[in-house]
């Protein structure tokens, strides 16, 4: 009998410590670095970023936390990522598509951004290889007006092909500029979707008008995309700003006019301002 109570005591102590177990493998904290997957559109392909992102805390920062003049993870637990899905330039500099660790060395008047093949480095950069380097940029870093608390890496100032990556901290922001040869890519694009049964006019006259290329062959494709969709008021809002942009102020203003009609119709307060907005312009 004593026997069996002392098995159930064992069993129960046993199951216990199981049960604490449990209840702190399931327990979760805030993490002290957030991690972040941040994706954007650039030219025809996107630029990802994968990254922790540390908090000031009422620390130094730059030249203290981060020492200057030596490798930096850029961010904090494993080596922050960033994948272009299409080649790109950096500050002129070609990359390939690809993943590769974004690393930095912090100075006071600049900074050099690098990116590697080594992408398992984490806190290890003392274990830094130049020799993994696909490429390296010596960039010039500007004062912030106000503070970022959070570490923050981003894609910015984006155009058809051009952005900038911006790693932002404290009172500092580094720009690095992003490029992308896509024009001849897109004009061949164009050309073959013309020549098909299904031209698609509106969206080469807005990369004409976006890269300021011909104005009068925009004019063009746009006028035969109105008479594709009479009713798109977003067309013919393109339509007038072309023609404005060549500087046909009456006809800029007859198009908006339209814009304005279609879109009251659609009930599509946000072109109405904008073809009203153009027609202010016209008019000055």
């Amino acid at each position: 009998m004593k026997s069996k109570k002392i098995l159930l005591l064992a069993a129960a102590s046993l199951f216990t410590l199981c049960s604490l177990s449990t209840v702190q493998a399931q327990l979760k904290v805030p993490a002290a670095s957030p991690a972040q997957t941040t994706k954007q559109s650039f030219a025809l392909g996107d630029i990802t970023l994968e990254y922790s992102r540390p908090a000031i805390k009422g620390r130094t920062i730059f030249g203290d936390l981060v020492p200057y003049d030596k490798v930096w993870r850029t961010g904090a637990n494993a080596t922050s990522k960033i994948t272009f899905s299409t080649d790109v330039k950096l500050e002129g500099k070609e990359v390939k598509a690809g993943t590769y660790g974004l690393f930095t060395i912090p100075g006071k008047t600049s900074w050099e951004v690098m990116l590697s093949k080594d992408l398992n480095l984490g806190a290890n950069v003392g274990d830094y290889k130049k020799e993994n380097e696909v490429v390296r940029v010596q960039v010039k870093p500007t004062t912030l007006p106000y503070k970022v608390e959070t570490f923050t890496i981003n894609i910015a100032d984006i155009q058809p092909n051009s952005a900038v990556l911006e790693i932002m901290w404290d009172k500092t922001r580094v720009p690095v500029a992003i490029t992308a040869d896509i024009d001849q890519t897109i004009v061949k694009n164009i050309e073959a979707s013309l020549a098909s049964d299904k031209p698609a006019y509106f969206e080469a006259a807005s990369y004409y008008y976006d890269t300021n290329k011909d104005l009068k062959q925009a004019l063009g494709w746009v006028t035969k995309a109105t008479e594709q969709n009479p009713k798109a008021f977003w067309v013919m809002l393109l339509k007038a700003r072309i023609e404005l942009k060549l500087k046909e102020k009456a006809s800029a203003i007859a198009s908006a006019e339209k814009t304005v009609a279609l879109a009251t119709e659609a009930k599509n307060g946000d072109y109405v301002k904008m073809a009203n907005d153009l027609i202010a312009s016209a008019k000055k």
